[in-house]
């Protein structure tokens, strides 16, 4: 079934837009602000080359990624075909392609790796098997961002609840995705990063973010892995 609403790929979008209509912010302000707080905590001077957009569902932060890294090319994959076709009519230009997960195997290696809410999709059994699969197409010294939704927070299990798609989803802890990542052989921080802690009727709070990035209740986290 939610691979079904996947291939939904319009209407996919306007289910994203009424869950996280709760917070005041559309789908496309927590896109920027996660790859806007992405680029300032990768290491000084690294500007990746190349970039995979692991589960890109129709694109919108393939483009972003290629207007934060200018210069830089990306894949973008996803498992739905019809948002890929999408994704390519919007977004597909001489720097930003798309394809199945198959693409990843011709195109590395790569850059930086960048996902979002794509692992509570995956089945449990099959996570590990997912990160191997982006550490084997990662360059050396290559980055690994893996942003989830955190399940501490209860603005985002509402959320949740309000997507279709989200209802059955198993999320994962900040815990459990370092230890996930650790286990497929990346270098882990000391600590996931949290976004998202106030929403926009609550906007003027918002620069104090920052220093709450390592408390574990903002609605996102993500964990900043590198391929040694």
């Amino acid at each position: 079934m939610t691979e079904t609403l996947f291939d939904l790929s319009e209407q996919y979008e306007e289910m994203l837009r009424m869950g996280v209509r709760l917070s005041g912010e559309d789908p496309a302000y927590f896109m920027r602000e996660r790859i806007r707080d992405l680029r300032k905590n990768l290491p000084p001077g690294r500007s990746p080359a190349r970039i995979l957009d692991f589960g890109c569902g129709t694109g919108e932060s393939s483009a972003y990624l290629t207007e934060t890294f200018p210069g830089a090319t990306v894949l973008g994959v996803d498992t739905a075909e019809n948002a890929i076709q999408l994704a390519e009519r919007r977004h597909g230009s001489s720097s930003i392609r798309f394809g199945p997960l198959e693409a990843v195997r011709g195109e590395a290696p790569f850059d930086l790796c960048y996902v979002n809410g794509v692992f509570h999709h995956i089945e449990p059994y099959h996570r590990l098997a997912a990160v191997v699969g982006i550490y084997e197409a990662l360059a050396p010294g290559g980055h690994f961002a893996l942003f989830e939704n955190n399940p501490w927070n209860p603005g985002t299990r509402m959320v949740m609840r309000r997507i279709p798609f989200d209802r059955d989803a198993i999320t994962l802890s900040f815990l459990e995705t370092q230890k996930l990542v650790k286990r497929a052989g990346f270098e882990t921080p000391r600590s996931a990063r949290f976004l998202f802690y106030f929403p926009r009727m609550l906007r003027i709070l918002r620069p104090i973010e920052p220093a709450l990035a390592y408390l574990p209740f903002g609605a996102q986290y993500y964990v900043l892995a590198r391929k040694s």
